[in-house]
């Protein structure tokens, strides 16, 4: 109970926070796109600010990542609207801090992507997704797949490291394991302790019998 007290306290915060990143991963990622439509020209060569490393490109994109997927429009809609839900109804149960921002990012991006699929052109739910963020010539991005990629790269270290979401989940370190096995340790020579003071007092009388007689 005393530990499940604060967890219990936590979790409302970590799902504001999370909830709040999120939002502002969104907001931010829909503001550069309407930027990126009003000052840069689709089909237009590429504007290098960083060397030929990154640079502005306005581009229309129907599939994932990389320009994956792009007959299956309809079906990354659908997968992203299942990581949203599944994200969001889970998210009151988290209790790290460092799984809360990862997974806000995972969602403020897929939320972000989500809303270029439901609202723009060419319509529900095939839009095509504003992508202006030209990586040294192999693809083109936006602030919705940094998000998630820094996600990704979270998700990954946080896995390796065996840090739980929750505050029922089981840390890999074991760190309760070892107490429990003391806890045992600890009982056990009570338990042979009292098990041999039976015999021994029972020897005592036995041997004491025949002296009273």
């Amino acid at each position: 109970m005393a530990a499940s007290a604060p967890a219990a306290t936590r979790a409302p915060r970590l799902t504001a926070l999370m909830f709040g990143l999120a939002a502002g991963v969104a907001i931010v990622d829909q503001l550069t796109k309407q930027l990126a439509l009003s000052t840069l020209e689709l089909g237009a060569s590429t504007t290098w600010f960083l060397g030929e490393l990154l640079g502005w490109k306005l581009l229309f994109n129907p599939g994932a990542a990389l320009s994956m997927g792009t007959g299956f429009t309809w079906v990354l809609t659908l997968l992203t609207v299942t990581v949203v839900v599944v994200i969001a109804t889970r998210a009151r149960r988290i209790t790290s801090r460092a799984w809360a921002v990862s997974l806000a990012l995972v969602l403020g991006g897929a939320v972000g992507n989500l809303i270029d699929r439901l609202f723009r052109a060419p319509g529900f739910p095939e839009g095509h997704v504003v992508d202006f963020i030209n990586y040294a010539g192999f693809f083109v991005g936006n602030v919705a797949d940094i998000a998630i990629v820094a996600a990704a790269g979270l998700l990954i270290m946080l896995s390796f490291r065996g840090t739980p979401m929750t505050a029922d989940a089981p840390a890999s370190s074991g760190g309760a394991e070892p107490s429990a096995d003391a806890a045992d340790l600890a009982a056990e020579p009570a338990v042979s302790t009292d098990a041999d003071e039976g015999p021994q007092e029972a020897d005592a009388a036995a041997a004491g019998e025949p002296e009273q007689r």
